[in-house]
């Protein structure tokens, strides 16, 4: 095609673009606006998928669920229907040449995703209520075959790591600059905190998790000797204003979670040896189960509340006597456990618990936030609420996902020699225990915000063993030219 004729077509196709437009906007029908959005997307599935999974990254802090918006079920716009979308193209792409990397298929963390996958699979069978379970079982699946599988294959070149990571945090930084300004109006009360961050977020808590998540990888590049002078200042700007939000978010265990891992960072900087902090663990513990009582008793006479003043606020996470949030959340647990009891093989079918609990619920443990309704979120727990839904087996899975990417960041830390892939390698593996610890308290991996980030950093470990010995070899074969 001449330059002329690439002319033509180019300016047809932009005057034929604006003549659709207009014809549209004078029939009123403005949801066929974004029919050419819909059609470069759907063109970017066929033929450059990867650049889709880039984008559905950029787009997911700025996703809206539809479960508030009166369409009565949960849909997160516009990333899932692109994540389902990237799955299917996926796996036609993996069934059509018949080949995918045996070392990510038999690689200990694919493992033990397989078999949570599986036990869920079984779960949704002998679920209570098996439509809501398969749609769990389908979310999860899209979650992690997008950006476990497909993310890892992706994460081959070492630049889609940092794409991946920067695309998620400048968008996250929108949704950030827009929750400060509107909390300004507020005045930055604690209150307001809870749902400024709407219609990005519908909780502050899921909004200050992932705030933690990307706060060691935002440090790390901070401080990394190859970043100039313009994109150091552009970091701390970014780290500035994610301190600002991480902090006027008022989650507690978001602060909870990045001062454990600072504390694990330094174990690691000192290179304290395991067997070091296992003694120490070892008497920590037998300290805590002889003073079990006395700190019992300490924790009961707590009765400071959630506050503006963010050292009362912080105090506020050990109270059990009169916190509102910490007894609701005592109360969903007890439930999971009593749901667990009475059917600790199977479970109730996952994604059932906030349909099954209340039952289970005693008026003696209720509070002043408690429900009947399956309206007030699920067991704020990543760890119980597998265990009421999924049985034994479904904590036990999901525990070994966590043990087996620890296990082989840890191992595969000091194999590395490339000093930014280690940074990366060790701050998304900070950034996923910011989650793990979290997850103690609240649970957010049925959403996209969560899903993606957790398992894309999981892809990030996985990718860096995989294939970092290959960039070194590159790095050096450019040295030598």
């Amino acid at each position: 095609m001449t330059q002329r004729q690439s002319a033509i077509l180019f300016y047809g196709i932009g005057a034929a673009f604006v003549a659709l437009n207009a014809v549209f906007i004078m029939s009123e029908w403005l949801w066929l606006i974004g029919l050419p959005v819909a059609i470069a997307v759907l063109l970017l599935t066929f033929v450059a998928l990867d650049k889709l999974l880039l984008l559905i990254t950029f787009l997911t802090p700025l996703s809206i669920n539809l479960i508030n918006r009166g369409f009565g079920f949960g849909l997160n716009l516009p990333t899932e229907p692109l994540i389902f979308g990237a799955m299917l193209m996926f796996f036609y792409k993996i069934f059509d040449r018949g080949e995918y990397d045996k070392r990510v298929l038999s690689h200990p963390i694919t493992w033990a995703i397989f078999f949570n996958i599986l036990w869920i699979g079984v779960t949704a069978v002998a679920s209570s209520m098996p439509l809501v379970s398969f749609k769990f079982l389908l979310a999860r699946l899209w979650f992690v075959t997008v950006f476990y599988f497909f993310a890892i294959k992706l994460f081959a070149d070492y630049k889609n790591i940092k794409r991946f990571i920067w695309l998620y945090t400048f968008a996250m930084m929108i949704t950030v600059v827009y929750t400060i300004a509107r909390h300004a109006a507020w005045g930055f009360e604690e209150k307001p905190a809870h749902w400024v961050m709407e219609p990005f977020y519908n909780d502050h808590t899921a909004y200050g998790a992932i705030l933690a998540m990307f706060y060691p990888l935002v440090i790390g590049f901070l401080f990394n000797g190859r970043m100039n002078l313009f994109l150091r200042a552009l970091l701390l700007g970014l780290f500035t204003v994610l301190t600002i939000g991480i902090i006027l978010s008022y989650t507690r265990a978001a602060w909870v979670s990045l001062a454990a891992v600072f504390a694990i960072y330094m174990v690691m900087f000192l290179r304290i040896r395991f067997a070091s902090l296992l003694i120490v663990g070892v008497f920590a513990s037998v300290i805590v189960i002889g003073s079990w009582t006395q700190i019992m008793m300490k924790l009961e006479k707590n009765d400071t509340e959630s506050s503006q003043d963010l050292g009362k606020h912080l105090q506020s996470v050990t109270n059990v006597s009169s916190d509102a949030s910490n007894l609701e959340r005592i109360n969903r647990w007890q439930s999971a456990f009593r749901m667990f009891r009475e059917r600790p093989v199977f479970g109730w079918g996952p994604g059932t618990y906030m349909f099954n609990y209340a039952p289970f619920q005693f008026s003696y443990e209720k509070t002043i936030i408690s429900t009947n309704n399956a309206d007030g979120g699920n067991a704020h727990s990543e760890y119980i609420g597998p265990l009421a839904e999924e049985g034994v087996l479904g904590l036990v899975t999901f525990l070994a996902i966590i043990a087996t990417t620890i296990y082989t960041a840890v191992i595969l830390f000091p194999k590395v020699k490339d000093k930014e892939v280690r940074m990366v390698l060790q701050c998304s593996m900070l950034g996923l225990i910011t989650y793990y610890i979290h997850g103690s308290l609240n649970n957010f991996l049925d959403t996209d915000k969560a899903s993606v980030p957790f398992w894309g950093m999981t892809a990030i470990i996985v990718a860096i063993g995989l294939y970092h010995e290959e960039w070194e070899k590159r790095k050096e074969a450019r040295v030598e030219q």
